[in-house]
């Protein structure tokens, strides 16, 4: 299969965030052990927005990190996102947030007597890539801005 145009590239990755529902999200504790966990998301435009329990390993990590690594789709459409992290009590998200994420997840941490926090991942740098003839012009985003498309805000 020959590789994707850039534009191509960036319009798949932007689908992918509207519509994939679940990502693979890895953290690390203060001592270096890698932690992998799948999360739900909803995208809402600029942010993917999660929700894991408050005490969880993965919002222990990700609050001491600042930062996280996401991977969405399978090994040969893979979508890699590294971004920072803002911690918002589900108590004080907006009830339009957090009804778009509960709808698009089929989950709503509001519903749920363990307390949850919601997780607002703003990207910085996106990579996508389906095979080894894609490695070159992986990168879609960087320093949080588009390659392809950045005035569109789609």
């Amino acid at each position: 299969m020959p590789p994707r145009s850039a534009e191509q590239r960036t319009d798949d990755v932007r689908q992918k965030l509207r519509d994939a529902v679940d990502c693979w999200v890895v953290s690390a504790s203060g001592a270096g052990d890698a932690y992998l966990v799948p999360l739900s998301f909803y995208w809402d435009g600029t942010r993917l927005l999660l929700a894991t329990p408050t005490n969880s390993r993965t919002a222990r990590n990700l609050r001491r990190a600042g930062a996280v690594r996401l991977a969405l789709g399978p090994t040969r459409d893979v979508v890699m996102i590294e971004g920072s992290v803002t911690f918002i009590p589900r108590d004080l998200l907006d009830d339009a947030r957090a009804t778009a994420h509960a709808e698009h997840t089929g989950f709503d941490p509001r519903q749920i007597a363990e307390e949850y926090v919601y997780i607002a991942v703003l990207p910085r740098m996106i990579q996508a890539w389906r095979e080894a003839n894609e490695l070159d012009g992986r990168f879609v985003m960087r320093d949080g801005h588009w390659l392809i498309g950045d005035e569109e805000k789609r």
